[in-house]
């Protein structure tokens, strides 16, 4: 999960640097490189591509697909520090979840802990003019998304090989993404293919690591390991993309990891 979140930062990194580029087409090329790559992945390891489990693999393609195509937006839209510590609501929403759709127990006090970090999202959007309403919402939906397509990851623990289940995802996103690109298309160019190139490969690669850590550990625990990716947002940010913050939103962040933490350690 440490290395999934590590490569995860290379490429909002790497979207961020094509703000040019509809983010919807962006998920299109890194869908049809991820559809491509994990077929022949598959197939070399003679595993069957639609696997047995179709319903549930089905809602994971489009949770997932839902949860990218916002977390996407705000990468482009708002700081990328502060899309970073929102889309951190995503392990949030996992554990809640997780209490229905695979019946794990959660303690009285993590409640607490939750709140404190949804405190933080509030710190962060209240102080930050950077960051609209509307922003908050997409971001708070691709949060919600994700943790519905982690639950179904969870479920399908014992059932479904991790490649296919990361096969689905693109599956059901290129059809989508197809169609809404045709709307927005803007013809890349020189360095772009290269950073498009370098989004398929690291979101490939993040996805296998993600989708193996969920499916063989404790969700809330394994969740909560993807914050540390917070740090090098917040280094990216600064260093790449010039991006500041007052001492207010700091602490709107501090807040979010501080619930994380203690949920970590209860």
């Amino acid at each position: 999960m440490l290395l999934a979140g590590f490569l995860f930062s290379l490429m909002n990194v790497s979207v961020k640097l094509i703000p040019h580029i509809p983010a919807i087409e962006i998920i299109l090329f890194r869908s049809v490189f991820s559809l491509v790559l994990t077929y022949i992945l598959l197939k070399k390891e003679n595993l069957p591509v639609l696997g047995s489990n179709k319903k549930l693999l089905i809602i994971r393609g489009i949770a997932g697909s839902i949860g990218l195509m916002a977390f996407f937006y705000t990468l482009q839209n708002i700081p990328l520090a502060s899309a970073v510590t929102l889309n951190y609501l995503a392990p949030v929403f996992t554990t809640i979840l997780g209490i229905f759709i695979v019946k794990e127990k959660v303690q009285a006090r993590q409640f607490l802990y939750f709140g404190v970090s949804f405190l933080g999202v509030i710190v962060i959007e209240g102080f930050d003019p950077r960051i609209s309403t509307f922003d908050l919402s997409i971001a708070l939906i691709a949060s919600l998304a994700m943790g519905v397509a982690y639950n179904v990851i969870r479920k399908l623990n014992t059932t479904e090989h991790p490649l296919v289940i990361m096969f689905y995802f693109p599956l059901i996103t290129i059809p989508i993404a197809a169609v809404a690109s045709y709307y927005f298309w803007v013809l890349p160019s020189g360095w772009d293919w290269v950073i498009l190139l370098a989004v398929g490969l690291l979101t490939q690669f993040a996805q296998y690591f993600m989708t193996l850590a969920y499916q063989n550990a404790q969700l809330s625990k394994v969740a909560s390991l993807s914050y540390v990716g917070i740090i090098y947002a917040l280094g990216f940010g600064f260093f790449i993309f010039g991006e500041t913050y007052s001492l207010v939103v700091f602490f709107g962040m501090a807040l979010v990891l501080m619930g994380v933490i203690l949920n970590i350690f209860k």
